[in-house]
């Protein structure tokens, strides 16, 4: 039972890493965040260094503001699969 709930979080965190829709799972990755600090963090205070939230609140927006908006860049999966659908 313990595979089968973290399977798919290794599936989106692992995507990134090799630049695979890397894109939409940082937005959802953001998102994941963004919850975790608000379910988490912020009933113990808002400000994130009062409440040590600040990672979550780092994280959430390193994938939103970074890796959502830039991408994989020009060695990744997605950048490769974008080169073949263009020439075919």
């Amino acid at each position: 039972m313990v595979i089968s709930t973290r399977a798919p979080f290794v599936r989106r965190t692992s995507s990134p890493l090799f630049g695979l829709f890397t894109r939409p799972v940082a937005f959802i990755l953001s998102g994941e965040m963004a919850v975790a600090y608000f379910k988490f963090h912020a009933p113990q205070g808002f400000w994130p260094l009062l409440n040590d939230g600040e990672g979550a609140v780092l994280y959430c927006f390193i994938f939103l503001l970074f890796l959502a908006s830039t991408g994989g860049g020009p060695w990744s999966f997605d950048r490769l699969l974008r080169k073949r659908a263009s020439t075919v």
